[in-house]
């Protein structure tokens, strides 16, 4: 089954949301990078949090049958990043969120509505 790039924002924004996730940004990269469509920012408040985001992320992806073609950072959970194709879930600790300012790289693109 394949899972558009638009559901696979909405599902894993949900699966963040669901456990907690402070500031969930969705960003729309269509146009600007051939990296992704989409990016997910959000983070947690201690690498457990970041850690149980991103296995709910994970769980509800596979669920939906989507892939995920890697997951890097799950064992430190300061930086989780998930790439799931054509949507790239990034989870922060707070305090690296603050640091790397992700959104601020990436100025140019939408926020889009996620949930």
């Amino acid at each position: 089954m394949s899972v558009k790039p638009k559901e696979l924002l909405h599902l894993a924004t949900e699966a963040a949301v669901d456990k907690k996730a402070m500031n969930v940004v969705g960003l729309d990269l269509t146009g600007i990078s051939m990296v992704a469509d989409y990016f997910i920012v959000c983070h947690g408040n201690s690498d457990t949090q970041v850690q149980a985001i991103a296995s709910e992320v994970r769980k509800r992806v596979l669920d939906a049958g989507a892939t995920i073609r890697g997951i890097e950072g799950m064992d430190s959970a300061r930086w989780v990043l998930m790439d799931l194709g054509d949507v790239v879930v990034h989870i922060f600790h707070r305090d690296e969120r603050e640091y790397y300012n992700i959104e601020r790289v990436w100025s140019d693109a939408k926020v889009v509505e996620t949930v």
